[in-house]
């Protein structure tokens, strides 16, 4: 099995590595190291909780141990670009962490929005070799004229699929477009749509490309169960598994701000402890929210994806979908915050009728069919088979026959308990982030 020591790197930061706690490389960090070494471009498709962020920062460290000329003020060697502030901060935090034994010290900051800008022009002053900035809050600095990017030497783009989601897109064609043009580039993505392949064509220059597992699939040591539930109830129902004592700290995911705040009040009213994080929060009170979170005086944290995209916790041992989110790669993103580092975790999904297509994409894009139980009133499944009644005369086969409502009625018959999971996929051997060093890790400009 490949070791840290067999892919090149630096002692200084094998000792790093060793001071962490890590031994094995995941299967990111073993394939992508080598060629990043080689400052070669990369194209690496990989779900979060795969260790790509060792997988990038190692390489990258390496080459500024090998030749450390000081940065000029208002410049930055590296740049790597996160969708949300969480994320940026984590990114940091594991640069800061591989780095800790090189000296003199690397120069590594954050720069993001929902805080002051004055500390962080200061730090700009300075010159830095790695700068890592949500789109947003760099381009502000660069238009205040508080940071020249044309002699940067490494761009890297992280969770580039989330971008996309966000709006990104165009302000990240400005950065680059400010970038020199001799330069090295990696793209991490979990999916990859037309848009994100495109902008990879446009970025980089006769790369490599990492996958370390099919797009979109889920992780193998993730029991994931579907509980359908009327929609009034499904507060109720959350609390009585928030209560179960396996439930040592767990994620919920919420679709809008609001959503969130409501559902952890309802659960702190139930006498179970519970946190919201989002957007509209402050920076210092997600930051606090987040403390809390990770040493364990909050054993339950509710989430928009948002917000939820920079959380890399380890031992989350319940994701809990409370609602199923709206684009189906969510999903993928959502369940991956547990069975991260190793470790086995459970994933949820209160699902009500209105929710039973959103279910039928996840179950499609994963290729899965997830097991479920029924706790619907009778009123609540009479509901849905009205409403699949109304959808079904386009259902009839040829000659007038009916095809039992296959196209356009209910996915699974009323009295079905359980459906057996599909053969799960393989998973990763390891993480790869500062809250678990080359294997854990990973916010909103």
């Amino acid at each position: 099995m490949t070791n840290f020591s067999s892919l090149g790197l630096p002692e200084t930061l094998l000792r790093a590595i060793d001071h962490e706690g890590y031994t094995t490389p995941s299967s990111i960090q073993a394939q992508a190291i080598p060629h990043l070494l080689e400052g070669r471009d990369l194209l690496g498709i990989a779900q979060t909780g795969t260790g790509k962020t060792a997988a990038f920062a190692l390489p990258i460290l390496a080459r500024l141990i090998a030749d450390r000329r000081r940065p000029l003020p208002f410049t930055a060697r590296v740049l790597v670009l996160a969708p949300t502030r969480e994320l940026a901060a984590q990114i940091g935090e594991s640069f800061r962490a591989y780095g800790q034994m090189i000296r003199p010290a690397i120069s590594v900051a954050v720069v993001v929005g929902g805080v002051s800008a004055r500390p962080q022009v200061d730090l700009l002053a300075r010159g830095l070799d790695v700068l890592v900035a949500t789109p947003g809050r760099l381009l502000d600095h660069m238009a205040a004229g508080k940071l020249n990017l044309g002699s940067t030497e490494v761009l890297v783009l992280d969770e580039a699929d989330h971008m996309l989601d966000l709006g990104f897109i165009v302000p990240i064609k400005r950065i680059v477009a400010k970038l020199p043009k001799a330069r090295q580039t990696l793209l991490f993505s979990a999916t990859m749509p037309k848009e994100i392949a495109g902008l990879a064509d446009d970025m980089l220059k006769n790369p490599i490309e990492v996958r370390v597992t099919p797009a979109s699939t889920t992780v193998e040591r993730v029991d994931q169960h579907v509980y359908l539930v009327d929609n009034a109830a499904k507060r109720d129902v959350l609390v009585e598994l928030m209560r179960g004592a396996d439930v040592s700290r767990a994620i919920i995911f919420t679709r809008t701000k609001r959503g969130a705040d409501r559902v952890a009040q309802h659960l702190d009213a139930a006498g179970v402890g519970a946190q919201a994080i989002h957007g509209n929060k402050s920076q210092n009170q997600r930051v606090r929210t987040l403390d809390n979170f990770k040493s364990g005086a909050t054993r339950i944290l509710v989430a928009t994806d948002i917000a939820a995209r920079g959380i890399d916790v380890d031992n989350v041992s319940h994701v809990v979908n409370f609602e199923l989110p709206d684009v189906p790669e969510a999903y993928v993103h959502r369940i991956g915050r547990t069975a991260r580092a190793g470790a086995s975790g459970r994933a949820i999904s209160l699902c009500d009728n209105g929710e039973r297509a959103l279910l039928r994409q996840i179950e499609k894009l994963t290729r899965q069919t997830l097991p479920f139980t029924d706790r619907r009133t009778a009123a609540g499944a009479r509901d849905e088979e009205r409403a699949a009644a109304a959808a079904r005369p386009a259902s009839r086969g040829r000659g007038g026959q009916d095809d039992g409502g296959r196209r356009g009625g209910p996915q699974r018959p009323r009295g079905e308990a359980q459906r057996p999971a599909a053969a799960p996929r393989p998973a990763q051997a390891f993480n790869g982030r500062r809250a678990g060093g080359p294997a854990r890790r990973q916010a909103r400009p």
